[in-house]
């Protein structure tokens, strides 16, 4: 396999540095091979870095360089005020946060510092209280870490040395006038900020890798050729500001920031880079941000088939990742997942490079098999497929499930949209920017057919996360009075959307009968969300049928439970009901509630409960050109914890007007003999058929996936028997509908 050596962990190229040295106020070159144990004022001499696998540029483990020689920060007494001194000390403007117990994994060598105390006004760790340098009596496994926010500080001086990682304020790619107005941009000339002011790179060391890393980190698989002749003539006649360094990536990088610097260039006014030109990038989008059908990208990023594919995230380019082998869509295990893996993925659906590489099934955890294990990747493949991986994933459970989270292009869709009114950033009632009179105004969108579909849509346009609720009324939600009028209805959405003027909507001619105002769509967003699955196994292998009469039906009669010929039967009849278990689980990242409150819950006399959904399941026989042959019932039911995984408290009971629910790693089962939980195939003949069952059919309540939702089953039925096969979650259940999947074939690892 060819990994190159650069990527492999432990070398000390894996690692951004990020170096600044104190001396007593003053800014000196750093010199990591000379020691200046102390200053003229006394404070010791320290250069920091953040370092460690599986990390953003802005995050890491905290390393310092004291005496000569890197070592680490202990987590004894680490406070968020000393991640503060740490994060300004490397340029950046604040800490976010930080993480013990070596969380970016384990440092070598010394400790150099134990019972850091910080009062968050220190210009350098080394002014913070500690128990000096090299007492400590901590472990590698005690390493701190920290996350800064992204953000630079303006006119940072940052000390460079070759070979170090590249540390600018801002990076940008600014578009020719006649581009400027194009979404995304796509192309222009590359600057850099640095020093406060904005200054170009020189294209006499420039290389195709170089452009690769600058799309990925845009958001776009990748780099194509540009019109140069017409950049040379902008170039002439623009003022140029060089910067003073070049740049060496090796094209693995998701950031700049990760890539080396380059040898220092000698800035000599209008001549310099006098062979050469401001660097210009021209990268191709994917398909779900071009502004057309790209044929750069269709021509290079064409899948012959979708072998891999994101679900569970609540965001574009983010999800649990999943590939088809055989027809059969199944999971791959975090076992030596990486950045470089996650970027191939992210590349080859059309995003940039990856932002994150996630692991411990953090987007929700899948189904079906675990196909690939210890994937190992160079980070050039043009799939998932072609990188080198272990078949065998014994030991693998879909708590392991790998997931990532791509840069996706800037379009701006944050900026139609917002929420007012709300009692928090994440609801409110819902105004868009529409056009009105040749101006662009803020409304609100008429609430007629709001539903949960359309929630998705706007909290995902706003970065919210999932939808929590959707809103039909939102007079106690104070919005901007100057957009009370409603300039948009008829909306409504398949979800897969990524903005709300994407759905379907009456356009210009506004119709809602019931007004704005009050009736002002609303939505409520949530970071986290269930994902409700029926397995598939247990419904194949419990379906029998029953002849049951009449009289013993009374309750399901009364709940329509029956097919309708039912109605006019004689108490002695028999229905033939053809009889199976469910059993539901939630696989999502938090509890499934029913959206009704208690006091709207629906008692059943027949069976001493109460419904908290009045439709939680469709259940159909379908015949293989989709019309229903049985008619199938809506069934409503009780929600419970019946089991929980291993470690897992129920949280949920029927009885006693117990609060109802699905917690996350619990299921819900409906036995076989309980009542309707059936199909009454009284009236069907034998045939072939498809019978399908349907989860949370009307998305009262949000979820993560609802592509999960759907089960399908073969059913042969001669009149006496039937049999049930083939059971699908979420897709075909045709064998003519079945891939396969080449690159496990020629990839496998051997057994380890």
């Amino acid at each position: 396999q060819n990994i190159p050596p650069w990527s492999r962990l432990g070398s000390p190229l894996t690692l951004s540095c990020f170096t600044m040295e104190y001396r007593g106020g003053v800014d000196f070159p750093s010199e990591p091979h000379l020691s200046r144990p102390q200053s003229n004022s006394g404070t010791p001499v320290i250069q920091l870095r953040l370092a460690g696998e599986n990390r953003k540029h802005h995050e890491g483990r905290v390393e310092v360089f004291y005496n000569g020689v890197w070592g680490t920060v202990c987590d004894d007494d680490f406070s968020i005020y000393a991640a503060q001194v740490v994060c300004r000390e490397l340029g950046f403007v604040d800490a976010e946060s930080w993480s013990p117990s070596a969380k970016y994994g384990r440092g070598e060598g010394q400790i150099w510092l134990d019972n850091v105390y910080c009062a968050g006004g220190e210009k350098s760790l080394a002014q913070c209280g500690s128990n000096g340098f090299g007492v400590s009596d901590c472990k590698h496994s005690e390493d701190v870490g920290v996350v800064c926010n992204q953000k630079r500080i303006a006119g940072f001086k940052f000390i460079r040395n070759q070979g170090l990682t590249v540390q600018v304020e801002d990076v940008r790619i600014r578009a020719t006038y006649a581009h400027r107005k194009r979404v995304p941009i796509t192309e222009g000339f590359l600057e850099v900020k640095d020093g406060g002011k904005w200054r170009q790179i020189c294209n006499e060391e420039w290389t195709e890798m170089n452009s690769r890393v600058i799309c990925g980190m845009y958001g776009f698989p990748g780099e194509k050729r540009f019109n140069v002749k017409s950049y040379k003539l902008l170039a002439k006649r623009r003022k140029k500001n060089y910067w003073g360094f070049s740049v060496n990536c090796t094209g693995n990088e998701a950031n700049l920031a990760t890539c080396k610097l380059g040898r220092a260039i000698e800035l000599k006014g209008n001549s310099t880079c006098g062979k050469g030109m401001p660097v210009v990038v021209s990268c191709v989008p994917g398909r779900a941000f071009a502004p057309s059908v790209s044929t750069g990208f269709r021509k290079a990023y064409r899948l012959e088939q979708p072998l891999v594919r994101l679900r569970g995230g609540a965001m574009i380019g983010e999800g649990r990742v999943e590939v088809l082998k055989n027809g059969v869509w199944g999971t791959v295990c975090d076992d030596n997942w990486n950045i470089r893996a996650a970027t191939v993925v992210c590349r080859e659906l059309g995003f940039g490079s990856a932002k994150e590489a996630l692991t411990g099934a953090r987007l929700g955890q899948g189904i079906g098999p675990v196909h690939m294990n210890e994937v190992e990747c160079s980070g050039f493949e043009k799939s998932l497929t072609e990188c080198h991986f272990n078949r065998d994933s014994l030991g693998c459970s879909h708590e392991e499930d790998a997931a990532v989270r791509c840069n996706i292009p800037a379009m701006g869709f944050h900026n139609r949209l917002r929420l007012n009114g709300g009692r928090n950033p994440y609801e409110g009632r819902v105004e868009v920017l529409a056009e009105r009179n040749g101006s662009l105004v803020w409304g609100t969108v008429c609430s007629d057919s709001w539903g949960t579909m359309e929630a998705m849509v706007v909290c995902r346009q706003l970065g919210l996360g999932f939808a929590s609720h959707a809103f039909q009324e939102t007079w106690y939600w104070q919005g901007d009075s100057s957009a009370d009028a409603v300039v948009m209805s008829g909306v409504r959405c398949s979800g897969t959307e990524l903005t709300l003027d994407q759905c379907l909507h009456h356009g210009k001619y506004v119709h809602c009968p019931r007004g704005g105002g009050r009736f002002a769509a609303g939505v409520s967003c949530t970071q986290t969300a269930p994902d409700l699955v029926l397995s598939a196994q247990v419904v194949e292998q419990t379906t029998y049928l029953e002849d049951r009469p009449m009289y013993a039906l009374q309750c399901a009669h009364e709940e329509n439970c029956l097919s309708s010929s039912a109605n006019k039967a004689d108490a002695s009849s028999y229905r033939r009901l053809l009889r199976f278990s469910s059993q539901i689980h939630n696989n999502g990242q938090s509890d499934f509630r029913p959206r009704a409150a208690p006091h709207s819950w629906v008692w059943h006399e027949c069976h001493r409960h109460y419904h908290s959904m009045e439709v939680f399941t469709h259940y159909d026989l379908i015949s293989l050109n989709g019309t229903k042959v049985a008619e199938g019932h809506k069934a409503s039911f009780c929600l419970e914890d019946t089991h929980c995984d291993d470690g897992i408290q129920k949280r949920y009971e029927c009885a006693n007007f117990g609060a109802q629910g699905i917690t996350v790693g619990c299921w819900d089962t409906y036995r076989h003999d309980i009542d309707c939980q059936w199909i009454d195939i009284t009236d069907v003949k034998p045939g072939d058929y498809i019978f399908q069952v349907v989860i949370n059919p009307n998305y009262e309540v949000a979820e993560s996936d609802y592509t999960n939702n759907i089960l399908k089953c073969r059913s042969r039925y001669d009149g006496q028997r039937i049999w049930t096969y083939n059971c699908r979650i979420g897709g075909s259940v045709s064998s003519e509908a079945e891939e396969t999947f080449p690159g496990l074939l020629t990839n496998q690892l051997s057994h380890r």
